[in-house]
């Protein structure tokens, strides 16, 4: 099957926690104009809830996902000093 390069970049909720190279989870990513599930590897463990970035497509919709935290996410409070 072919990897789906669109979801490279994308950004996604882990619904199930990785288990880093001892098992995958699922994510939860927005693309083609909605929600998506994806199983996602990681190479360390992150929990539910945490938010990732796409990093790589394995096909079978099967990713590969990093820890993300948005830069612009405390962008109000940086005009506030």
């Amino acid at each position: 099957m072919a990897k789906d390069e669109a979801l490279i970049g994308c950004i996604g909720v882990l619904t199930v926690a990785t288990r880093g190279a001892d098992g995958p989870g699922e994510v939860h990513c927005k693309v083609r104009g909605g929600t998506e599930s994806f199983i996602a590897w990681s190479p360390e463990p992150l929990p539910k809830g945490a938010k990732v970035l796409v990093i790589e497509t394995r096909g079978h919709r099967t990713v590969d996902v990093s820890a993300w935290s948005d830069p612009l996410d405390n962008f109000p409070d940086a005009l506030d000093t």
